[in-house]
């Protein structure tokens, strides 16, 4: 698959200190690539020079083979995380002026249904519950009909149903093949929309893969939990095991020789719980544990 993006040895210095540091990655047409890191990880400047928002201290942003230029704008679609919309307008209002800054839009009623705001038209902006504002910030990313949208934490502050309705919206756009980069604190966001993520810390990629050759390459064991309550101290010791938020947390590659070896000892399995590493497991293990020590 061709490249829509191709960032190459990008860095963005800021006096002392270095945000980005020779940074390297390709984004697939077609794919959401998650772009992923702690807060000051760099994430931020990276996106905004990829946007052309800001300039880089030395390296490139290559648009389908083509550098950045003032022209970019018409090309993309971005939703920023925090966007002012004005006020005492509608939502089709809105659509109808932001319509006019560019050269080529996509059809309202198309843009209108691949967002889902048949029912609010006519609302005021400032009426807007949380889900249905992001939708409409969703809808002037699209605007401009772009092949590459930039999505800044788009689901952040939304309760669970809308933030799966809104995952849904990222897929039929995907569908497209429309090429998303998508920034997210939330790992079930990532694991679920996510063909291919670059995680970044202190200005560097510290990884980059599919969600599962990421996991692969770093878990070949299974978590198992069990209340703290059932497993005594003495035990705790002997195996090492981890308490983790008043559970128990026992790693293990063999999960029916461990639930032996807790029969064995004992050990009620009452409320036990087994679960495969997911991206969180990985965040923590790159971000925290890992880089710290």
């Amino acid at each position: 698959m061709s490249a829509a993006i191709s960032v190459q040895s990008l860095t963005k210095q800021y006096k002392a200190v270095c945000a980005v540091n020779n940074v390297s990655f390709e984004v697939t047409q077609g794919h959401c690539f998650g772009l992923l890191g702690p807060n000051g990880a760099g994430k931020t400047t990276t996106i905004e020079i990829m946007e052309g928002i800001i300039a880089a201290t030395s390296g490139q942003v290559l648009y389908q083979g083509e550098v950045v230029d003032q022209h970019t704008a018409q090309k993309i679609g971005i939703q920023f995380q925090n966007t002012a919309l004005q006020d005492f307008l509608t939502v089709k209002e809105t659509l109808n002026l932001f319509a006019s800054f560019y050269e080529h839009t996509i059809a309202q009623p198309i843009l209108i249904e691949l967002c889902d705001l048949a029912d609010f038209l006519d609302r005021d902006n400032r009426l807007l519950s949380g889900g249905q504002r992001q939708r409409l910030l969703l809808a002037l990313a699209l605007i401009n009909d772009p092949q590459i949208i930039f999505l800044d934490e788009p689901t952040t502050g939304l309760d669970p149903h809308a933030r799966r309705k809104f995952w849904q919206l990222i897929k039929n756009i995907k569908s497209q093949n429309k090429t998303i980069v998508l920034t997210t604190h939330y790992m079930d966001e990532a694991e679920q929309l996510c063909d291919d993520i670059v995680i970044m810390n202190q200005g560097e990629i510290i990884e980059s893969g599919t969600p599962h050759q990421l996991l692969t390459k770093h878990f070949h064991e299974v978590f198992i939990y069990l209340p703290k309550a059932q497993v005594s101290d003495e035990l705790l010791q002997k195996y090492q095991w981890r308490v983790v938020s008043e559970r128990v947390e026992i790693t293990t590659d063999n999960v029916e020789k461990t639930l032996t070896l807790l029969m064995a000892e004992s050990v009620s399995l009452e409320g036990l719980h087994v679960k495969s590493a997911n991206l969180d497991d990985l965040f923590l293990k790159l971000t925290g544990h890992s880089l710290q020590a």
